[in-house]
């Protein structure tokens, strides 16, 4: 069974591969540069340098203004996080949240193993489910793929924070990290901004229509797989489809809107739909934010 989600996985980073690179959306290489950038040294700002690259702490010394000078790291680190906890058992059959969460995980993975020398994963509940120290090559790659289809967590619960503690401990050097979860949790904003300020973040946030509109089935039981509870509720109710809806957008919109404030790219992938082209926009939208410019 491993070998037909690897032929899927190549099937579906293939369609995306060939997406990027065409001529409209240039390099698929600059989707994942920029992420190896170190700090090198600095030098006086010259007529047509850009802005962003200003050190305001040496200028405002008063000896000039000053950009950072920066070099490729050989060493670039892509670390994926995937939240395997109980809430990503939601969904149709073969589409369960963990499922596509696995396969976007498994796409990028194959992306960036081509693209990067080095490539890391940690799936997370409220422990560590499976830590995988980042390494370079082939064999390397298809390892983290084998355990990624077949971790099975021990945990049902969820701390995105503590997972957020881990990477940070773990990943000495400024990596790309791509953050996989349905971010149904709290208290976890704080070190989310960190992991921001310390790395080149992705944010992919999974989601399913049954967390933002029940079909009126009049009084059910509903099975939270976390709490390991069953409560009843009236889907019938517009006040609870109502409350059910905002919840959602609410937490959905704060989210994205740290991700914003912290230069972190958030996108949001509705689990019942095709995510590849969702997938190509981040990296299309990523490639114009690094710079990457391509001749239309």
């Amino acid at each position: 069974m491993f070998e037909l989600f690897l032929g899927k996985l190549r099937k579906y980073e293939i369609r995306m591969r060939k997406a990027v690179t065409s001529e409209r959306h240039g390099n698929f290489h600059s989707v994942f540069k920029g992420s190896g950038l170190e700090y090198d040294d600095l030098r006086l700002y010259q007529y047509g340098d850009d802005v962003r690259a200003i050190d305001w702490n040496t200028s405002a010394k008063g000896h000039g203004t000053f950009i950072k000078i920066f070099k490729e790291d050989k060493e670039q680190t892509a670390f994926f996080m995937l939240d395997v906890s109980a809430s990503q058992r939601v969904g149709e059959v073969n589409k369960l949240k963990i499922d596509i969460a696995k396969e976007i995980c498994g796409v990028l993975t194959l992306s960036a193993i081509q693209e990067a020398s080095r490539v890391g994963l940690l799936c997370f509940s409220d422990k560590n489910e499976r830590y995988i120290r980042p390494s370079d090559g082939m064999k390397h790659g298809y390892s983290l793929l084998s355990e990624l289809y077949k971790l099975i967590p021990e945990s049902t619960k969820t701390s995105i924070s503590e997972a957020i503690l881990v990477a940070l401990n773990v990943l000495r050097r400024r990596s790309l990290i791509f953050l996989i979860s349905d971010f149904i949790d709290t208290d976890y904003h704080h070190n989310l901004k960190a992991l921001a300020r310390k790395h080149d973040l992705i944010v992919i946030h999974l989601y399913d229509l049954r967390e933002t509109s029940l079909p009126k089935l009049g009084i059910i039981p509903l099975y939270d797989a976390e709490k390991q509870k069953t409560t009843w509720v009236n889907t019938s109710s517009s006040q609870y489809r109502e409350d059910m809806a905002n919840r959602f957008q609410s937490r959905s919109a704060e989210l994205e809107k740290i991700c914003h404030q912290n230069r972190a790219d958030y996108i949001s992938i509705n689990t019942q739909e095709d995510y590849v082209p969702a997938l190509i926009r981040l990296f299309k939208v990523r490639r114009y934010a690094k710079g990457g410019m391509a001749s239309s």
